[in-house]
Parts: C-alpha cells; structure tokens; sequence
C-alpha cells in the first residue's frame, strides 16, 4: 500500500555559533602642535568600530577600526587633555561551514590590556590587545511533512510558530549640525551621544525612520580645569530599500552612535557637528505551520523516522533603562572628581530569580585631581540587569540582539569615597530558539496481524497526564473512535487523571 505524504518549507534556525579573536594594539601617537605637551598620562581607552561583515563558507570577515583614546594631564597647568587615533582593520574568524537564508553577527569585547608611556612630551606609545567575541546566528529552510493519507494511517497534529527572518541591514549613515557654545572651547575632552528611533513605517520594499540624536560634549575653557558640558540635538530621516520586507512584519531598529567630529567654526564659539550612526534594523515575519510529530497505520507495521525541527521566534522587544552603583574609598581623602566614563563589556541572557534577565558589565572610569594638583584615575565595575517578560519554553536558547547607551552618569567624590551610578539603556530584541520532535518520513510494512473478532473492547489503565495518541499507537485503533468511546472530547492531548481506559475493537 501506498503513502501519500505531504511536505512544505519551513524557515528553520539554522547555525549559532561563537568566536573569538584577538586584535593587537600597537601605535605610535604624535601630539599635535595645538595640543598641549604631556605632563603625565592618565588613561587610555580602545574601542572597536565595526563597520562591515561578510560571511562567507567557514569564515566571517569585519572590517572597522579600533579607536584608541588617550586622556592625559598637560604641562603648566593645562589640565585635562585628550588625543585619538583610528586604526584600521580586517579581521577573519573562522567559522563552520553552513547553508543559511539568513544571518546576523553580534560583535562585543573587552580590553585584555592596554601599556601606554609617554616617550616625550610630544610621543606616545601605545601596546596592547582587545579580545573580539562575534556570536553568529543563521536561519536556514527545512522540509518536513505536514500531512499523511491513506493505508490507515493516523497522525499526531502539531503547530509551529516562529518568525521567518525577512530583511537584515546595517548602514552607516551620517547626521550634520551646529554645536554652539558660550565661548571658545580651549580643549574638545569627549564627544558621545545617543540616538533613538520616534517613527518606523515600512512599506513595500523600503523603510522609513525617523528619530533624533543627542550629542554631548565635554569641553574646557580657556585657564579652567574643570570640564563643562554642551548639548545639540540632531535630527534623523532615512529612507533605505528592503527587499522582501511588508508593512505586516515585526521590525527593530537601533542606531547607534559610533563617532562624532566638531569643526570649528568662523566665530570660534561654535563648530560644525558631525555624528557617524550605525543603523541597525532587521525584520521579520510571523509563521505557522502544521507538522506531523508521530503517526502509525492501523492496517499495517508502520516506520518513522524521527526528525528534529529548531524554530526561532522572538521571545520579546527590549527598550528598557537600568541602573547599578558602585562605591569604594580613594587614596586621597581631598581628590576632586574633573570627569567620570562608562564602557560597557559583553552581555547575556541569563536565569534570573523565577524568569531571565539580559546582564551586562559596566566599567566606570573616574578622573579625579589629587591634593598634588595631579589627576589619577579610579575603575568601578557595576553588573546592569534588565529583566526580560519572557516565557519561554524549557530546553529553549535564548540569544540577544541588543545595544546598549548610556542615559545618565551620577559620579561624586565626597570624604575620600568615590561613588558612581550608571544608568543605561539596552534597545533591542531577545530571540528564542526551541526544538521540537516531528518525523521526517514513514514507510508501511506488512499488513498487522487481524485482532480476534470475539475481543470487542478492552481495558486499559492509564496514567495522568498520558497521551491518548500513544495509547491508540500502542494497540493500533483510531483515536477519534477511543476518545469518542471514552466521552473525552476530540481534541483531548493528554488525560488529566489516572483512568480506567475503553479501547475498542483490540
């Protein structure tokens, strides 16, 4: 006897793997005439920027630059000083091969460390490395079987819902302004901002996004050491193309600041204002489908093969803030805080009291002047939690795709006690990739061997929470008719209390 079997597609996860790689730090950095000439060093940041990722069979490639910030104490009482550098590079991790429809590529780190000297007032070295972590999720297309006819077959109906990746994008796009300041600025300390999304609509094929950037900047003015701050605020309108995306699907964009330039201007108070923005956005689109998880004939031995399906879905969105403080004694009783930063190190999903939560380390950098007029520098580590409104399945991976900005810093030194609290904000969403047992072929054998007709019903004692499908499988009758033959209704999965069972026609 012949089976008719039924198949269709199913936007399957595919891939998830991560990698790791080192970048090496190793620069020489020329103080500019304009600049003052060191005094002493007091620290040195390096943050990657990634600007492109390509996959290709068993490697993934990025290409950015490392960006290498140097803050320093300058001579004759020039207080506060900052020079960068950007240093270009390629970077290829190897990866397993795999088939894929589509994927995305979350890349982090830390610093594993930094040696900076001054060789002379006007040179400094700069050694070190930045540990890279690239965590890579694919999706990929699967077949499997959605329905099963003739030769008495009986199958176990079950449905799938997840989402099917439909467009991902990231852009680097840049905004112009004006900054205008009280005075002429003497130092440029720190240029960082944050950007959010006011409006996304997609149409047929495109985008449209509409938010703002917030830039502030920490300047010095002229025989002052302390720092002041100026804001500006940016607008932000773009328009990009999406194959594949409609106004039906689930989208998430992110723009995130990556560098900032000011110009300055003809009066000298104020400057052109330049900010580089990453664009994050990806789509998708909701599924389901049915699938065949078990089946058997009642006319004859039945085969299956087992089939294991990986659905992705998206557990939830995230755009929350959260704070965390940190507090520990100076070695200088009298030191005067000039100027507090936040780096933020990798992040994930956790178990978190009865649900999950998505964690980050923060490190906040105080500079501080000392009761010797010289400036030192102090870390705090906070952890940052953001419980997630999550219920996912058991067995279930949960992976973010999350960036993270900093919405407030309250740093203070009082008594010798230093204490910082960071306040940040993590936009995003949290995907959950759950698996599930269907079969991926059935063949019938020999026809069953027929029951004795004098045996018209039997007795079976089951236990709660016992599936009436494997009970029927198990004594090859109809589970329409032992349900009906038991008064459970026709949609019945499981018993919910220990029974004496009818099976009829056994």
């Amino acid at each position: 006897m012949e089976l008719k079997i039924f198949r269709d597609t199913l936007p399957q996860a595919g891939a998830s793997c991560t990698v790791k790689a080192e970048l090496p730090l190793e620069t020489e950095i020329l103080i500019s005439d304009y600049l003052p000439p060191v005094f002493k060093l007091v620290k040195c940041f390096a943050k990657p920027v990634v600007l492109q990722k390509q996959l290709q069979p068993g490697r993934l490639t990025l290409e950015g630059y490392l960006r290498c910030t140097v803050f320093y104490q300058g001579e004759n009482g020039a207080g506060l000083c900052q020079t960068e550098q950007k240093l270009p590079f390629t970077k290829q991790l190897e990866v397993p091969e795999f088939s894929f429809t589509s994927w995305t590529a979350m890349v982090e780190g830390q610093t594993e460390y930094l040696n900076c000297r001054a060789v002379n007032p006007h040179r400094i070295e700069v050694r070190g490395a930045y540990g890279l972590v690239a965590t890579l999720h694919a999706q990929d297309k699967a077949e499997l079987i959605t329905a099963l006819a003739d030769g008495g077959i009986e199958q176990k109906l079950q449905t799938l819902t997840g989402v099917r990746s439909a467009a991902v994008l990231e852009k680097l796009v840049t905004v112009e302004g004006e900054m205008v300041f009280a005075k002429p600025p003497a130092a440029i300390l720190d240029i960082t901002g944050t950007a959010s999304v006011r409006e996304i609509k997609l149409l047929a094929g495109k985008a449209v996004v509409k938010g703002e950037v917030r830039v502030q900047c920490a300047w010095r003015a002229e025989g002052d050491s302390s720092l002041q701050s100026q804001a500006a605020s940016l607008p932000f309108n773009q328009v990009v193309d999406l194959d594949g995306v409609a106004e039906d699907c689930k989208c998430l964009c992110v723009l995130e600041p990556v560098g900032f330039a000011l110009t300055e201007g003809e009066q000298g108070a104020g400057g052109q204002l330049t900010a580089s923005v990453m664009m994050h956005l990806h789509a998708w689109r909701s599924c389901q489908l049915q699938y065949v998880s078990d089946a058997f004939s009642t006319r004859f031995e039945t085969t299956v093969t087992p089939q294991e399906l990986v659905v992705e879905d998206l557990a939830c969105m995230l755009n929350e803030t959260a704070s965390a403080t940190a507090a520990g004694s100076l070695p200088d009783a009298g030191a005067q805080l000039r100027a507090c930063f936040v780096a933020y190190g990798p992040a994930q999903v956790v178990p978190y009291r009865d649900g999950w939560a998505f964690t980050v380390r923060a490190v906040a950098t105080a500079f501080a002047e000392n009761s010797l007029a010289e400036l030192e520098s102090y870390e705090k580590t906070l952890e940052l939690v953001f419980p997630l409104a999550v219920d996912a399945p058991q067995g279930a991976q949960l992976s973010p795709e999350c960036w993270l900005s900093t919405e407030n810093i309250q740093c203070s030194c009082t008594g010798g006690t230093l204490e910082v609290t960071v306040t940040a904000r993590a936009e995003g969403a949290i995907l959950c990739r759950s698996t599930h047992q269907g079969i991926g072929g059935a063949e019938l054998g020999e026809p069953l061997t027929v029951p004795d007709p004098e045996i018209a019903l039997r007795i079976y004692y089951a236990q709660a929470g016992e599936e009436p499908f494997g009970i029927a499988k198990r004594f090859h009758v109809s589970p329409a008719q032992m349900l009906a033959a038991n008064g459970l209704d026709a949609g019945t999965q499981t018993l919910p209390q220990a029974m004496h069972f009818l099976v009829p026609g056994a």
